[in-house]
């Protein structure tokens, strides 16, 4: 039964960042692949569309799903590999959560600047 515990957000979100990854990966080998139609084609394009503002903010989402799909397969590893892993699991996803926010700072610190200069 569904009850909205630390274990089922750490599941859900660890699923949701898995796909926004995935997607970011095939989007970055679409764009690199665009670069052999020479250097005034579509790759052009691409690169107009990265500097757009909503196109940052989409980035500072990837890099923290990255951060936090990292951080939080450490902690399904400890769970799975050790005795103690479960029974502190749903301290470490609060630890997820707070590294994933300690190292989203200097990311905000570094691409706002950057989004409201271009806007």
């Amino acid at each position: 039964m569904y009850r909205g515990r630390e274990g089922q957000w750490a599941f859900v979100l660890h699923r949701v960042t898995g796909v926004a990854v995935a997607l970011f990966l095939l989007l970055h080998v679409i764009d690199i692949s665009l670069v052999m139609f020479g250097p005034e084609g579509p790759f052009e394009a691409f690169l107009v569309f990265y500097h757009n503002w909503p196109f940052r903010i989409g980035l500072i989402m990837v890099i923290a799903a990255v951060v936090y799909h990292g951080l939080n397969g450490l902690r399904i590893i400890l769970m799975d590999f050790t005795t103690w892993g479960v029974r502190y699991q749903k301290h470490m996803w609060y630890g997820v959560l707070g590294l994933t926010t300690i190292i989203g700072i200097p990311v905000l610190l570094k691409v706002v600047p950057e989004i409201l200069r271009g806007a």
